[in-house]
């Protein structure tokens, strides 16, 4: 089932996003007075289709993975004399760059829209209070401390532990110092020190743990607040409400506790001390043993923590007006932009591992946290994935948007355009570059499984 709703979360992830980039290239082609023969969301066989006044083919296609535009093209077949100024190959240099850079602009657009919905609705963002701070740590070394509020990253506000995310991830690999603007107890100041060449694993890395942050949370009480229907924690009696009180007698503090005591007990019996009504009781239940992805067997019981309410002086609303939300927008997408160009740089110089390279199964896996997680994780996935796409399409490699425009202005500049054998040429190379790509990011995928 999970891997159903992960397939789905994919397919519902780059519909939207690759649907978003071809409509771009649509759009400007229609102005630029080419005839668009067919524009489909999908692959494969269409599922049905219907034409617009203007004789366009627009269809669903068994194959939810993207679509495509089918514009006439004088290098697909003979055009007929009356049709040919609406072919693509006749159009300016200048029209044909403004077709291709519409899909990554469309993307970027759709970035800006999606932050500045946010915006205007409104979130409400568990404020970046440092929780524990580990031992030989960057943080350590720089001075944080539990219970600092964190204000800036080099100078850049942040308001979330994901803006403290993305700001630390672009310094990774680095030497220099890096600076934090924080708050202890009112009093405010700035920590800095080096990082002395910090990196991310390369085994489906997490930011804030290796720099040496545990993100403050509140004290999660053992207490049960969901029992499975099926579970062995209704076959054994439980019931929701109950607190914790000791596994095998051994006193549970926290709910993390109870679920450490569980998971490392698969298939063995367990006693487990309960306050019910005032008074204690005891019940056997035995943790059903479960695989993970990764392989491990862990104990599992069918039951669920009580849901616990953040202090209000730890939560940040965070809302704008339609017009102060646009440059929030654009100021986000720029990070966005920002981050995913620093990870290529990083990548080609060394400083990022090229194991960090996601694939599919990554984007899916995380498609589907982020569709289960609610509204904002997964518009905020989808606007930064966007940008992604955009400045993907727009690098310089022959086959992608980016280089046809490389062409498109190479034939500006010279009057004519290249010859049909250093077009072929390049186009072998850009398939062989971006096939190599996709192969290297679906072994980094499957190596993560």
């Amino acid at each position: 089932m999970q891997i159903i709703e992960t397939v789905l979360a994919l397919a519902l992830t780059l519909g939207i996003l690759v649907t978003l980039h071809e409509f771009g290239h649509f759009w400007v082609a229609r102005r630029c007075g080419v005839k668009v023969l067919r524009f489909s969301v999908g692959f494969g066989k269409p599922i049905f289709s219907w034409y617009d006044r203007h004789g366009t083919e627009f269809a669903v296609a068994a194959i939810p993975l993207g679509g495509y535009v089918k514009m006439l093209d004088e290098r697909e077949g003979p055009v007929p004399e009356e049709l040919r100024d609406q072919a693509f190959t006749s159009k300016t240099p200048g029209q044909r760059i403004a077709i291709a850079a519409a899909g990554p602009v469309a993307n970027f657009l759709f970035a800006i829209a999606a932050y500045w919905l946010l915006g205007v609705v409104g979130v409400t963002h568990v404020a970046p209070i440092v929780g524990e701070v580990a031992d030989g740590s960057v943080a350590q070394r720089i001075g944080l401390q539990e219970g600092m509020e964190i204000h800036s990253v080099d100078g850049h506000r942040v308001s979330s532990w994901r803006d403290v995310n993305m700001r630390i991830l672009e310094r990774t690999g680095e030497h220099g110092d890096i600076a934090l603007s924080v708050s202890d107890d009112g009093a405010r100041g700035t920590i800095s020190g080096p990082l002395d060449g910090w990196r991310l694993s390369e085994d489906t890395p997490n930011p804030l743990a290796e720099f040496g942050i545990t993100p403050w949370r509140p004290a999660i009480p053992p207490v049960l607040g969901q029992i499975s229907n099926d579970g062995r924690a209704q076959a054994a009696g439980l019931k929701t409400g109950d607190r914790v009180l000791a596994v095998e007698g051994e006193p549970v503090g926290s709910w993390f506790d109870l679920v450490e005591r569980v998971r490392n007990a698969p298939g063995r019996t367990l006693q487990i001390t309960v306050e019910r009504g005032g008074s204690e009781q005891v019940f056997q239940v035995t943790p059903e043993a479960r695989t993970e992805d990764g392989g491990e067997t862990i104990g599992f019981i069918g039951a669920g923590v009580e849901a616990v309410t953040w202090p209000e002086e730890v939560l940040r609303d965070v809302s704008y007006g339609p017009i102060a939300a646009l440059p929030v927008a654009l100021s986000e997408t720029w990070a966005d932009t920002r981050l995913t160009l620093v990870a290529i740089q990083k990548m080609i110089t060394g400083l990022l591992s090229p194991n960090n390279l996601s694939g599919p199964i990554t984007i899916a896996r995380v498609a589907e946290a982020s569709v289960s997680s609610g509204f904002e994780d997964f518009v905020r996935f989808l606007a930064y994935l966007s940008v992604s796409l955009g400045i993907l399409n727009l690098l310089p490699v022959p086959v992608l948007d980016g280089g046809h425009i490389v062409y498109y202005s190479i034939e500006a500049l010279r009057g004519k355009p290249l010859s049909e054998q250093a077009q072929a040429f390049g186009l072998r190379i850009g398939m062989a570059m971006i096939l190599t790509l996709m192969v290297f990011a679906l072994y980094n995928d499957l190596m993560r499984l």
